[in-house]
């Protein structure tokens, strides 16, 4: 995930910000539930912690995830073949772009359709490369190697793990899974904001039909301690699904992790999606207001290792998210 425009939003400049929210003096989320016509309720598989670590362990042993590199290929074949293990009908979106330094980027968006048949689908969305560079500014060492651990392994584990669990359990709802390139190859430091998540801007402009009705990004979602506060473009844009999910998420015992608080806009994968696609997308990231950055501590350093990973943290994520996706099919979300 990039340097991304980070602002803590004080409650005046987020009631500018969000057009949505109502009383910036309370909570983001309410505890009244919309209703909704019930139909038949499927069980909700449980997500599989361990699974989900390997995943993110496997890719971390590929190492470095930059685009153009030899492990972005190796790690490419091998998302790909595990999805279509899986039973999802994958498809390739290969794009090129130029980054901001002027490197011609050879990208692949990944997507992979769970009963492309359907019209009422899912979006569930996460970053698969690296970023090329340690730019942190608790990073000393300019040469820091970044293996993404959290910042892109994380979220794209515990999809893989959601997507062994739809080729075993069908929830009655079409599901894309879409593994987004280039996110991590954006200029800092108060630079150009399209200049990330290219493979999020790509995949807007060239959505495959049926088109989600709604999108769930995951962004730095397993290092211990995480905290997934309400993003403010999220707030923004969908309201409705992160109300649904942080609801779902108190319900289910992980509300020490869905914290009822607003947290900063982030310039990530979803901002794309919502304003270029026109997909109301939300984001679970763990960002921190007690960090010079925003972020945890490992953020684009050379700290960003396996030993970051916490699988209670992957499987808070991945849980609420798979029972989101059954949920939602059964109309008792």
């Amino acid at each position: 995930m990039p340097l991304k425009t980070y602002l803590f939003l004080s409650g005046f400049l987020l009631l500018l910000f969000t057009a949505s929210c109502t009383n910036d003096a309370g909570p983001p989320v309410q505890d009244v539930a919309p209703a909704a016509p019930p139909r038949e309720a499927k069980p909700v598989p449980k997500f599989d912690r361990d699974s989900a670590y390997a995943f993110v362990e496997q890719q971390v042993n590929f190492g470095p995830r930059v685009v153009n590199s030899e492990a972005h290929r190796h790690t490419r074949e091998w998302l790909i073949s595990k999805l279509e293990e899986f039973g999802a009908e994958v498809s390739r979106q290969d794009f090129t772009a130029r980054a901001y330094d002027g490197t011609e980027l050879n990208a692949t968006n990944i997507i992979a359709r769970y009963a492309p048949e359907r019209e009422d689908r899912i979006l569930l969305a996460a970053h698969w490369d690296t970023r090329p560079m340690a730019d942190s500014p608790l990073e000393d060492d300019p040469n820091a190697v970044v293996n993404g651990a959290d910042d892109g392994a994380s979220g794209v584990g515990v999809l893989l793990e959601i997507a062994r669990q739809l080729g075993m359990s069908d929830p009655g709802i079409g599901v894309d899974i879409v593994l987004l390139d280039a996110e991590d190859y954006g200029q800092a430091n108060g630079g150009n904001r399209n200049s990330w998540g290219l493979g999020a801007q790509h995949y807007s402009r060239n959505v495959p039909a049926p088109k989600p009705r709604f999108g769930i990004l995951l962004d730095m979602v397993g290092a211990r301690d995480a905290t997934f506060a309400v993003e403010g473009y999220s707030e923004k844009y969908a309201p409705e699904i992160v109300g649904k999910v942080w609801r779902l998420a108190k319900s289910m015992g992980y509300e020490s992790y869905y914290v009822n608080e607003r947290g900063g806009a982030v310039t990530d994968d979803h901002f794309f999606l919502n304003t270029m696609a026109g997909i109301p997308t939300i984001d679970i990231i763990n960002h921190r207001k007690d960090t010079e950055s925003g972020f945890v501590p490992h953020w684009h350093t050379g700290d960003d290792n396996l030993d970051v990973i916490d699988k209670r943290t992957l499987r808070a994520a991945g849980q609420v998210v798979l029972a989101t996706v059954f949920r939602e099919a059964a109309g008792t979300l």
